[in-house]
């Protein structure tokens, strides 16, 4: 990653001069000095300034890599050459952290290296698809393509994740507030009667009981119970997920699940196609293609049965026989990489089942929250209605006698 240096160098008249400069390592600011007829005498690393903001707002996100790659694409295309293009961009986009890595991606590429290999040092910021597809673009003599190619398929890539963010918020969100709406209840509402029905005296009737039993339970030792369960669950699925054997066996059990599963295994296929066909198109190899779509499958299910695919194919195999034999892909979409295969046409049919696994995706999204919406609307009607009967029977008992 880019870092600021302090520097302090004599010029070629004998004058002192000092300053600040952007770059991936010491050595790079003394090479970027020496071009610029300045003998370095002290390069510092500037100590990063603390405070409650630290380690905060330092990424790049996706939307400042899409305008930066279309507007680099319109410069390209009109003839403009990378290093002005890298300058006059490095100055314009809105994310510092872009436009200090943009700064040392201009020196790379004034300094002899190609654009592909000047993004290959910044990892966090242009991932090895961005990084390969540049490389292919360069090759061919089509970089305006390719960058053009990348935006659509990022600001795709985007809408997905938007679609499965707004598919796992939605129910999260109102279970959340139908959880609250209920604890509440419980824990402040309910014995506030409870002591009023103590005070009365007589038995109480059972769902009363039941009801006051409960809120009992979770204002005392219950709900330090059910809040350690809930934060021990959290911490003890986020440990798994840090070693390679439980990344696949959670990745597996959400896979399987009843209606989220299948819009997952739907979110997979559109970004496996979607992918892989981006990088054909772009003249990236079909072994380095796969290798990449594997890596950025965000699923380890995916990203092994993909490997296997790679390996198969790298024996002499096509494509269908390895993604039949996954049991990953359903049967349409095997079918049709392999009459994109026969054909010569594997990027476009490749596209298409994206396209269409995009949609279904769309579908599914929408039936999910037409489907949760009236569930969780009875469920919490259902409880909360039973909790102010079960507070209201002893007052209707009480009436009762009273007349």
């Amino acid at each position: 990653m880019p870092t600021t240096f302090q520097w302090s160098g004599k010029t070629m008249k004998g004058t002192i001069e000092s300053g600040e400069m952007v770059a991936t390592s010491r050595d790079d600011v003394i090479a970027q000095l020496r071009r610029k007829s300045i003998t370095a005498t002290i390069v510092t690393e500037k100590a990063a300034k603390k405070g409650l903001l630290a380690g905060f707002g330092g990424g790049v996100k996706d939307k400042d890599i899409v305008v930066f790659t279309r507007q680099f694409s319109t410069m390209i295309d009109a003839g403009l050459p990378l290093v002005q293009g890298l300058e006059i961009l490095s100055e314009q986009v809105e994310s510092k952290t872009l436009a200090k890595a943009l700064t040392v991606i201009k020196a790379d590429v004034e300094s002899g290296s190609t654009y592909a290999d000047a993004l290959k040092k910044h990892p966090k910021i242009f991932s090895e698809l961005y990084v390969n597809m540049v490389a292919a673009g360069e090759a061919g003599g089509i970089l305006d393509t390719i960058l053009n190619r990348l935006a659509a398929y990022i600001e795709k890539a985007m809408k997905l994740k938007k679609k499965v963010k707004g598919a796992m918020i939605y129910p999260a969100v109102v279970s959340t507030i139908a959880a609250g709406v209920i604890a509440v209840i419980m824990i402040f509402v309910v014995p506030t009667f409870a002591k009023m029905f103590s005070s009365m005296g007589g038995t109480l009737p059972g769902p009363t009981r039941l009801v006051i039993n409960m809120s009992n339970f979770l204002a005392g030792i219950g709900g330090v119970i059910v809040g350690g369960a809930i934060v021990g669950i959290v911490v003890f699925i986020k440990q798994v997920r840090k070693t390679e054997k439980g990344k696949k066996i959670i990745d597996t059990l959400l896979l399987k699940l009843p209606i989220f599963g299948t819009i997952l295994n739907k979110v997979a296929v559109a970004k496996f196609t979607r992918t892989l066909g981006t990088l054909v198109s772009s003249g990236v190899p079909i072994l380095d293609g796969l290798e990449i779509t594997a890596k950025t499958a965000g699923n380890k299910v995916i990203e092994y049965a993909v490997m296997d695919v790679r390996k198969a194919v790298a024996e002499g195999k096509t494509l269908e026989e390895p993604l039949a034999r996954a049991k990953v892909f359903p049967p349409m979409v095997t079918h049709m990489i392999a009459v994109g295969e026969s054909t010569g046409a594997l990027d476009a049919m490749l596209s298409k089942i994206a396209d269409f696994y995009d949609d279904e995706v769309d579908n599914a999204v929408a039936n999910l929250t037409a489907m949760m919406e009236p569930l969780l609307m009875v469920f919490l009607g259902t409880a909360v209605g039973f909790i102010v009967i079960a507070m209201y029977l002893p007052i209707f008992k009480l009436i009762t006698l009273i007349k």
